[in-house]
Parts: C-alpha cells; structure tokens; sequence
C-alpha cells in the first residue's frame, strides 16, 4: 500500500482513495451504515412527534367534558391512532353488553377480562410498530466500532508491510499509511455514537409511550367497571368520564 507523499492527513477522499481495499469495504459498509442510522433517526424524530401530538389532543378532548361514547363515535370505527382505537374496541365491546338488558356479576367480570385482553393486544402491537428500526440502531451503535477497529488494524498491517518493503521509516512515511487506517476507526465512530445515543433516548421515549397507553386501558377498564357495578367505589382522577 503506498500513500502519495502530497496527500493530506485531513483530507477523507485522498484516505479513502489511497486506503487497501479491504479497508476500503470497511469504510463504505459503515458510511451505509451511518446513513441507515440516521434515516431511521429522523424517521423515529417524526413519528414520536406525531404520536406525542395525537395523544396530547385525545386527551384534550377526553377532558372537555364529553363523553366516552361520543369521542368514540366521532372517531369513526377504525381510527389509525392508538388512543382512540382503544376506546373505540372499549365502547365496542361495552356496547354490545348493554345490548343485553342485564348481566350477572360473572358476566360483567368476563367482559372486563376481555376488554382486558383486547387493549394489551393494541398496547402490544403498536410498542412493536413504535420499535421498529430499533434494533438497526442497536446494532450500529454497538457493531460500527468494532469494524472500524477491524478495518485499522488491516490498514496498519498493510502499512507496516509496505514501509518494511520500502525501508524506509520516516515519519513523512509512515504517518499518511496509519492515518488511513485509523480513519476507518474514525468513521466507525461516527456511526456509532449517534446510533448509540439515538437507541437509548428511543428506547425511552417508547417505554414512556407505552406507560401511557397502559394508564390510559386502566382508566378505560374502571370507567366500564364502575358503571358495571363492579369497579372501585372511589375513582381516581385520571379515569376519564363514564360511558
């Protein structure tokens, strides 16, 4: 691997260009890398926003006042928004036991369980559609530095080998051949840490997300409850506004 005398340390084409191309593999699958991180980045940046601000004005209309079977109908029967296709599976199913005239204890303990089910199974689904693209985060942010670490120490071996055929050691020499190589770690690094920092601030954002819809199903399950008859005497003051 030979390095041109005028190439500069600081210039990322002419390392790129005169890099072994081995190291050269290494460079570009974590400039890919990096540019997946980040398109999944500015996806999530979106997303999070957006679902923030769905939420925010559902609740907004939870608080106004009106109630429950009203926002569920304005709603529509399939709305794309989690909070209110979970009211709405809530006030579908409660519905349909009103539609008979009375219920037994054990009928309203068994409509309980199943409105249950049906809003962990929402919760569920949408903490997965919400993680997606997680997983590329954690793998680039954790990955990248160990191929950039793979790439410079091919890099150096094929330095030290060329300064060896040309025995020639001087540092004019010597520092554009490791540059090269520790250019790959560089970019390895690069990719990483935003990888790194944007999994983990995700990852809580989605935890966060998901405490919410699970506060929002026990709201929603003691509202039906109480009207059931068989809810808490006292509710507490986040369960929204009976049926």
């Amino acid at each position: 691997m030979t390095v041109p005398a005028e190439a500069s340390l600081l210039n990322p084409v002419e390392l790129f260009m005169a890099a072994d191309w081995v190291v050269k593999a290494v460079m570009i699958g974590l400039a890919v890398a990096s540019i997946w991180s980040w398109a999944i980045i500015i996806d999530k940046l979106f997303r999070f926003a957006a679902l923030k601000r769905q939420a925010d004005q559902f609740e907004k209309a939870i608080s106004s006042g009106r109630s429950l079977e009203e926002i569920a109908h304005q709603a529509g029967p399939n709305p794309d928004p989690i909070l209110p296709r979970m009211l709405v599976a809530a006030v579908s199913d409660w519905r349909e036991a009103r539609a008979r005239q009375t219920m037994s204890e054990a009928q309203s303990h068994l409509l309980i369980s199943r409105i249950d089910r049906a809003l962990d199974s929402l919760i569920a689904r949408e903490s997965q559609r919400i993680e997606t693209g997680l997983g590329v985060l954690s793998v680039v942010a954790t990955s990248s530095p160990f191929i950039g670490l793979f790439g410079t120490v091919w890099g150096i071996m094929n330095a030290f080998d060329a300064i060896a055929s040309a025995g020639n050691t001087n540092l004019t020499t010597v520092a554009p051949a490791i540059a090269e190589a520790l250019f790959a770690t560089a970019i390895g690094l690069a990719a990483a840490i935003p990888a790194y920092i944007a999994y983990n601030a995700f990852s809580i954002e989605a935890g966060k997300f998901a405490g919410r819809l699970e506060s929002f199903a026990d709201d929603l399950q003691a509202a039906i409850a109480r009207r059931l008859g068989t809810g808490p005497a006292t509710p507490s003051s986040s369960t929204p506004r009976e049926l």
